[in-house]
């Protein structure tokens, strides 16, 4: 006797049924929506066809039975002919000759008592030809006995003298075609859904397929792989528009994720000096400090380098919010014109005293959607960076001039500060706009490298654009922020 195999419980494993891992991956494709979505079609299609070969089958029926009256009519007008000619003898010898050629046209002559006559109907049901007109009944010819095995569509006439007419037309015919239109159509309904469920499986697979691999390489992306990015198949579909999205939206993240680590490692760089400067302040104080006035003068200095990071740490949750989307409370509409000048005007008594001239060419109703007080401060930056840099000029005799314009160009207002200073390189331009950068020439003077950031977190918030151009000499800043359509004048009407 052999032994039999059996799994750890004592149950036997021969036999056993398909493994899970396809049943989990039938079960996952039965449950994709692209599969639903074409059964849902398949059904909805199944149903016009069913109603569409329905039809087909009853027109048919209906074609067929109109053609059938019509030849018993033909019929019916011909032995009338004859009757009205020779009387009931004519009839029953046109009767016998036609019932004798072959077809599907039926005949019979009978006495008013029913005893047949003449014809090629040998039974009828009870009573049939008693109710004269048209009907569809059962008949035997006389090769089957009476056995009624066959059908017609027959019209009865009452002649005068009580004889009865029958003529008719088998149906026999009609039948077998109604049989081949009922097959035509299981078949085809068998077709259409047979073909239907293999391409819904064949879609919902070949979405499947792409879908498993996207969730495949988030999960990488989620393990740590910032760098992994969808593949796009190059259809332009909805798959391949989600996937250059997400890609899209990882790389964002990636920038994000770059420059924190990079405002890390320059807060970690950029503020230790001004902290150092601070404790060394502190202990220089406590050491050196005698009297009441130089303490003072040291708690004096240490507030205003405190002050000095707090407008730094400030500066960067700015940043950080208007980067996160956060600051779009309290948006409106404003002009955005009389806000750079404005700024303009506030900044001229600090421009002369360093002999630089402010000059402002501003357009009427610049109207901006957004934040008056984010725009005023990324003006202000602006300005404040080309007094700085700005006081180098190719005209000595009229000396260093920044230039503020604000004008509408192509449905965008465009905010422009220009100086005539050294610049930046134009390999330098993009690196000055993260955080706590400074080029080599921008260290001795004051700051922490945060202007220019927070103007370009404020052109991302409005939806805009941040370029640094060169002004040939000096470096033109330009702000081009999408401006809210004009409305059409109204027109006058004389009264």
């Amino acid at each position: 006797m052999s032994a039999r195999n059996t799994g750890p419980h004592g149950q036997g494993t021969f036999g056993s049924g398909a493994p899970d891992g396809v049943l989990a991956r039938l079960g996952a494709l039965f449950r994709t929506t692209a599969f639903k979505l074409s059964l849902a079609y398949l059904l909805v299609f199944a149903a016009f066809a069913f109603f569409a070969l329905g039809y087909v089958a009853w027109n048919a029926r209906r074609v067929l039975d109109d053609q059938i009256v019509s030849t018993i009519e033909a019929e019916i007008n011909g032995l009338s002919d004859q009757y009205a000619s020779g009387g009931i003898r004519r009839l029953v010898s046109v009767v016998e000759r036609r019932s004798r050629e072959p077809g599907a046209s039926l005949y019979l002559v009978t006495t008013p008592a029913g005893e047949h006559v003449a014809g090629n109907v040998e039974a009828l049901p009870p009573g049939v030809l008693n109710e004269p007109g048209q009907t569809e009944t059962a008949y035997g010819r006389s090769t089957d006995g009476d056995r009624l095995d066959h059908r017609a569509i027959v019209r009865i006439f009452t002649l005068p003298g009580g004889f009865r007419l029958l003529v008719g037309r088998d149906v026999e015919e009609r039948d077998r075609l109604r049989a081949v239109i009922g097959r035509a159509f299981a078949w085809s309904l068998m077709l259409v859904v047979g073909l239907g469920f293999l391409g819904s499986w064949f879609i919902a697979q070949r979405v499947l397929k792409r879908v498993d691999h996207m969730t495949e390489i988030t999960r990488g992306i989620m393990a740590g792989d910032l760098d992994g990015r969808l593949t796009l198949a190059g259809t332009g579909d909805e798959l391949d528009r989600l996937a250059s999205n997400l890609n899209a939206m990882l790389d964002r993240i990636g920038e994000l994720m770059r420059g924190m680590r990079e405002v890390s490692d320059n807060i970690a760089h950029d503020l230790k000096t001004p902290l150092t400067r601070l404790r060394n302040k502190a202990d220089a104080a406590l050491r050196e400090g005698n009297d009441p006035d130089s303490l003072r003068a040291a708690l004096e200095a240490n507030i205003e380098e405190s002050d000095n990071l707090i407008r730094v740490f400030n500066a960067l949750l700015m940043i950080a919010r208007l980067e996160a989307g956060n600051a779009r409370e309290g948006l409106a509409e404003f002009d955005a014109g009389a806000v750079a000048l404005e700024v303009a005007e506030l900044y001229e008594a600090v421009a002369e005293e360093r002999g630089i001239a402010v000059q402002a060419e501003v357009e009427d109703g610049l109207v901006l959607h957004g934040s008056r007080e984010l725009i005023g401060q990324a003006m202000a930056n602006l300005i404040d960076n080309a007094l700085k840099y700005g006081q180098k000029t190719a005209d000595p005799a009229s000396g260093p001039v920044v230039r503020v314009a604000a004008r509408r160009e192509e449905g965008s207002v465009v905010l422009t500060v220009a100086d005539q200073g050294e610049g930046i390189p134009e390999a330098e331009r993009g690196r000055v706009l993260e955080r706590f950068v400074r080029l080599e020439t921008a260290r001795t003077r004051p700051g922490f490298g945060l202007g220019l950031s927070l103007v370009n977190a404020v052109a991302r918030l409005h939806q805009g654009t941040f370029t640094l151009d060169d002004n040939a000499p000096g470096l033109r800043a330009t702000l081009r922020l999408p401006a809210p359509p004009r409305e059409p004048a109204a027109r006058e009407v004389a009264a």
